[in-house]
């Protein structure tokens, strides 16, 4: 069984890290907060001092990072993880990230003789957690090959696109539809509230009709509880959303939705900060109308719509039985 190490234990690359493990492939992890390779090491995981030391000896080395800089960085900056690691071995990038910066670091690691995989991953931090989020691929395809076991591991459907730097667009392209649909959501929802809609009925109704996408569906429910939680920060928004804006100059596409999309990210980071959660631009919906987008017994972590049905149903039983006992 080939050997693995994870760089970079957010959200995403701690379920990679942990599926990876659960799977019984050997594990090494790095992140500059050491309290986060703490838990994995507790599954079995090898701890590595740094980058550099995770490359040494695996077959392949995945970076799970929050920006191009700092992937590159790590790759192929002082002490570069290319420069420890074997011929033969493979660097797979997990993170959203830009193509030329990709196309960089593919081209000084195929010097040393190591091979590229991008396979950044979409569909919410719910899903890596139970291994079933989707993973757009673009690399060689008998290198994929050689590593499509581990990727299976941390991964559910995977698309494979073609050469490197293909999974790297059509990542900021889903990413930039699903600031659209929460948008959307937010605008929908508080028109709901206003015209004196339960705002229950109408999430239900929403995930039944044309207008429902899997952003609202996971996504509506964290605004509805007020923990906004999706794990996906407003900066990490705002970098996709100027990656896609960068695609668009560079292919000659007119990008007015994005752009406008990517101002509205970039005002409500400066305005509650870079490390909120992406739903807080509900807030200036909310300070702007006087109301609140609050529903009761909603979840405060993303999940499925199937998940969210038996959350509710769950809740209302438990509100039921309490009604019993205190009648």
């Amino acid at each position: 069984m080939l050997t693995y190490s994870v760089v970079g234990l957010g959200n995403l690359g701690e379920k990679i890290s942990s599926n990876l493990l659960k799977q019984g492939f050997e594990v090494t992890v790095y992140d500059i907060d050491i309290n986060k390779s703490n838990k994995l090491a507790d599954m079995g995981a090898k701890q590595a001092s740094s980058s550099f030391e995770a490359a040494l000896g695996v077959d392949g080395f995945i970076t799970c990072l929050p920006s191009p800089k700092i992937s590159t960085e790590t790759m192929i900056g002082e002490n570069g993880a290319i420069s420890n690691m074997k011929p033969g071995s493979s660097w797979i990038e997990t993170s959203t990230t830009d193509v030329s910066e990709l196309e960089l670091v593919a081209t000084k690691a195929k010097e040393r003789q190591i091979n590229t995989i991008e396979a950044p991953v979409t569909g919410g931090v719910h899903r890596a957690e139970k291994g079933i989020i989707t993973v757009l691929v673009g690399a060689d395809k008998i290198n994929y090959y050689k590593h499509e076991e581990a990727i299976k591991a941390f991964g559910g459907k995977i698309f494979y696109l073609g050469d490197v730097g293909s999974a790297s667009v059509l990542k900021v392209v889903t990413n930039m539809l699903a600031f659209a649909n929460l948008i959307g959501a937010v605008e929908g929802l508080m028109l709901a509230k206003k015209a004196g809609l339960d705002l229950t009925t109408t999430y239900h109704a929403i995930q039944a009709s044309s207008g429902n996408s899997v952003e609202f569906e996971t996504v509506a429910p964290v605004i509805l509880n007020g923990s906004f939680d999706t794990s996906f920060s407003l900066k990490l928004a705002c970098k996709d959303l100027t990656l896609m804006s960068e695609l668009g100059g560079k292919y000659k596409i007119p990008m007015k939705l994005t752009k406008l999309i990517e101002q509205m990210f970039i005002d409500a980071k400066n305005r509650y900060g870079d490390d909120e959660w992406t739903p807080n631009i509900v807030k200036d919906v909310e300070e702007v109308t006087g109301t609140t987008i609050r529903a009761p017994n909603f979840p405060d972590k993303m999940m499925d719509y199937k998940d969210v049905v038996e959350f509710l149903d769950n809740k209302n039983k438990n509100i039921n039985l309490r009604n019993e006992k205190n009648g």
